[in-house]
């Protein structure tokens, strides 16, 4: 049981800081360091790419894991617990960025080339910015349901399945 307590808090582990460091290191290095903002765009879009991947593997851990770990100490794997629902929302948030917005923002930057040199009123640009907002929206979002989820499982380590 602990090496399935240990699984379930390596999986917060990684995602969660994963969102912290790109967050606060790869995103604006990139930014500040590149020599043009569309090269900075591509290493962030990368990046993007690998942590969401992170976050989808990390979710599907923690879910087997937190089942299994109900199952094997009170019987039950409490499918229907907040704490995998609320994985449940950071899975499907960073799905929907994977594979409804990064494709699309990749697409208008293909088109677009340098974006920098698109006038914000031009409607491929607006939408460029309207995606963008939307796929930081995302990641906040899984961020903060992330933190709910630490929270209720060391809550849930102190006190036991209900």
């Amino acid at each position: 049981m602990p090496f399935l307590r240990y699984l379930m808090l390596l999986s917060l582990i990684v995602w969660l800081g994963g969102l912290i460091f790109f967050s606060f290191v790869v995103a604006p290095t990139a930014f500040s360091v590149l020599p043009s903002r569309h090269l900075a765009g591509s290493v962030v879009s990368r990046s993007l790419t690998a942590l969401h991947w992170m976050g989808l593997v990390s979710g599907l851990v923690f879910l087997a894991t937190s089942m299994l770990y109900s199952r094997l100490s009170s019987g039950s794997a409490h499918p229907l617990a907040v704490r995998h629902w609320l994985i449940a929302g950071m899975l499907v948030l960073t799905a929907t960025s994977q594979f409804g917005i990064s494709p699309k923002i990749a697409a208008l930057r293909a088109s677009l080339g340098e974006i920098d040199n698109v006038p914000a009123s031009d409607p491929a640009r607006v939408e460029f910015n309207t995606l963008h907002l939307w796929s930081t929206r995302l990641e906040v979002g899984v961020f903060l349901l992330g933190l709910v989820l630490v929270y209720l499982t060391a809550r849930y380590f102190e006190v036991g399945p209900r």
